[in-house]
């Protein structure tokens, strides 16, 4: 690993690079159906297609970035996406512009996403020596806050003075250029699994990753607390643009504001974790994301001006890289290296598939309470689940350092 600092910002700039392209694309397709069709439906539509294929494709996912070489499978996964979308810009050009081809490119860059992600989670712990990688992480998660903030605001522009066939050919452009630095200066050697001769089948392999995480005591306390949070963690997610319409009335500067303040809070909660760390036990640090999620949660419920709701929200936004960064870290720190594209396989499903179900829970409800008091129950909820990981003892030692558990 003594290129490693080379290789991560060969790798972080190539990524940057793509999603922020592939992000331009999925603004521009959400507010192409909404300007279009101003319908509740369409919108559902696209969103279920822009989730449900990442969830059912995970735990395949997860077994290919265990088996196969990594760097392949994201430059797989980008180039599909890439091939998918400029088959999408012809077809527009030619005014072919019919909903439903929308609706079946939101599914098919959902698939890459599928395929990308375990073999992005799994693929740091090979280029990043242990030591850093929660600074890299951290460094990560600001890059992903400030494609985020910005990916909106250009897409918005470029839709205003230009059409959606050339924000197609934008995230085209962008994934080449991703492909290519993985492809041409990215040298990173095959993990162990991947260079064996596979003798078992996808199910078996699979079915090994869940019992090595039924017999693994941190991974399942850890995965029964992150599906707990995600699911208590949907109304502050879903419900605060129709919170803030109702509350404090139909502007769009109102639901565009909320989405920079989170954004921005993002970034500097990046920043935090990249210079900071976290402190000494990884799980002290997520404990203390879980508290300010809670508190903020319960003070959106409660607040009487719209900019004190900002506020709040920007604090969200700097506590959640201070739960995701140590969580990611633990998992690429305590997992087998041939069991990483597994796990995280099976951490993509929670995290796309728990606020979903909870939003099946708390929308129908929100149209008969008011959202206010699903903030205020949750954030509650959420500030008690922290105990939670103060109360394990389990993912206390597992949060500890090397250097802490060395001592001991």
């Amino acid at each position: 690993m003594h290129n490693w600092k080379r290789n991560i910002i060969l790798f972080l700039g190539s990524q940057t690079i793509s999603l922020f392209g592939s992000s331009l694309v999925q603004y521009a397709i959400m507010w192409y159906i909404t300007l279009t069709t101003q319908s509740g439906i369409m919108m559902t539509i696209s969103i279920i297609c822009g989730f449900v294929p990442a969830f059912f494709l995970s735990p395949f996912a997860g077994v290919w970035a265990d088996r196969y070489n990594r760097k392949l499978l994201i430059i797989f996964s980008d180039s599909m996406i890439a091939f998918s979308t400029l088959i999408l810009a012809i077809l527009f050009l030619n005014g072919y512009n019919a909903m439903w081809l929308l609706f079946v490119i939101s599914a098919i860059r959902a698939v890459g996403t599928g395929i990308q992600t375990p073999a992005v989670g799994a693929i740091l712990p090979q280029i990043v020596p242990e030591q850093n990688l929660t600074k890299v992480n951290g460094i990560n998660g600001s890059i992903q806050a400030l494609i985020m903030l910005l990916s909106p605001i250009a897409s918005a522009g470029l839709l205003s003075m230009t059409t959606i066939e050339v924000i197609f050919f934008i995230d085209v452009f962008t994934a080449i250029i991703g492909v290519i630095t993985l492809l041409v200066f990215l040298k990173i050697p095959l993990h162990a699994k991947a260079r064996e001769k596979q003798s078992t089948s996808y199910f078996n392999d699979f079915k090994e990753g869940l019992i090595y995480i039924k017999n693994h005591k941190f991974l399942k306390q850890f995965f029964t607390f992150f599906a707990m949070f995600f699911i208590l963690a949907a109304p502050a997610s879903f419900l605060t643009p129709l919170q803030v319409t109702r509350t404090f009335g139909a502007n769009e500067w109102y639901l565009s504001a909320i989405e920079i303040a989170f954004s921005i809070g993002m970034m500097i909660g990046g920043i935090i974790m990249a210079s900071w760390g976290g402190f000494s036990n990884k799980t002290h640090t997520m404990t203390l994301s879980a508290f300010g999620f809670g508190i903020c949660t319960f003070l959106l419920g409660v607040v009487p001006l719209f900019w004190m709701y900002l506020v709040f929200m920007g604090i969200i936004g700097v506590v959640m890289p201070m739960f995701n960064t140590p969580a990611t870290v633990l998992l690429q720190e305590k997992v087998e290296e041939d069991y990483l594209g597994r796990v995280f396989g099976v951490l993509t499903m929670i995290s796309t598939s728990m606020m979903p179900l909870g939003m099946l829970v708390f929308g129908p409800i929100a149209d008969i309470i008011a959202i206010e008091w699903l903030l205020i129950g949750t954030g509650i909820l959420i500030f008690v689940l922290g105990f939670f990981l103060l109360g394990s003892k389990v993912l206390i030692e597992a949060g500890k350092s090397s250097n802490e558990q060395v001592k001991e």
